[in-house]
């Protein structure tokens, strides 16, 4: 049996106990906290906010509210998830991935086919989820997408970001979601292929150097490596943490409008990578 209880919010108490969640999980600005009042108004006029509990505490929530995305034909409707915030001490048990996949139930049973949301592209631990876990893709690099932000997570690097697609009625995604997961690819089965690999500079005194050369891209798949600990990087060394921010930057600029979609994540023996498939992608992998 789960050991949390998942619903969607719908009363002021509630959401302040979300705006309280958020000071935990992103420390150190008041001025990035989303406020009770916001999220209501949100959830009254098409926003979605689902919460986790354990016992009476709150230990997650996701945020998301409609937003529009242009097609041939015109507009046409989806879901932004703005905010999944799990608790520190309930961040390696699972409780993001369920969240995310009642978002999605939510969403699903609302007609609507796509949604999208931001993550800093070089936390591995963010990547293997939305990529690997949820099969969510990205071909959308955004520089800069919050200015400046000023809370512990965030301070002293641009605020970079992948904006990913979850395409909701693929299989792509249903597999994914089912009770019989895909397991995890390993580094082997990708190097066994006909894989192009830019790989880290590897740094026996410290964290991996980004190799600062962006490859010719060419073939139908490209493995890319980022540090496997970001967060503890940046920590350590914040010069080598912007050193990685501008070369995924410039990696990630060119190998979009060269036609590549990231589709997968690998993380293997320690080591993180992206992988990007060349060409139209078959979402229903």
């Amino acid at each position: 049996m789960p050991e949390w209880i998942i619903r969607i919010f719908e009363n002021p108490a509630e959401m302040a106990g979300v705006e309280e969640l958020q000071r935990l999980v992103w420390p150190g600005s008041e001025t990035e906290i989303v406020p009770a009042h916001m999220l209501l108004a949100a959830i009254h006029n098409g926003g979605l906010v689902i919460g986790a509990y354990h016992d009476d505490e709150l230990i997650g929530f996701v945020f998301g509210f409609p937003g529009f995305y242009e097609t041939p034909d015109g507009p046409r409707l989806k879901h932004h998830s703005h905010m999944l915030g799990v608790h520190p001490a309930w961040r390696a048990g699972g409780l993001g991935f369920a969240l995310k996949r009642a978002q999605w139930q939510v969403v699903r049973r609302q007609g609507l086919d796509r949604i999208t949301w931001t993550y800093d592209p070089l936390l591995s631990i963010n990547a293997r989820l939305n990529i690997a876990k949820l099969g969510a893709v990205c071909n959308t690099y955004r520089r800069s997408e919050y200015g400046e932000m000023r809370d512990g997570l965030n301070v002293g690097l641009p605020s970079d970001r992948f904006q990913v697609d979850w395409w909701v009625f693929t299989k792509r995604v249903e597999r994914r979601l089912g009770r019989r997961a895909r397991p995890p690819l390993r580094l082997e089965q990708y190097l066994g292929a006909d894989v192009q690999l830019c790989a880290a500079l590897p740094n026996p005194a410290g964290w991996p150097r980004p190799s600062g050369q962006v490859p010719a891209f060419a073939g139908p798949l490209l493995l890319v490596e980022i540090p496997p600990d970001f967060q503890a990087l940046k920590a350590s060394d914040l010069s080598l943490a912007e050193a990685w921010r501008l070369f995924t930057r410039i990696f990630f600029e060119q190998a979009f409008p060269a036609g590549y979609l990231v589709t997968d994540f690998v993380y293997d023996q320690g080591r993180s990578f992206y992988v990007l498939t060349d060409g139209e992608s078959e979402l229903g992998w």
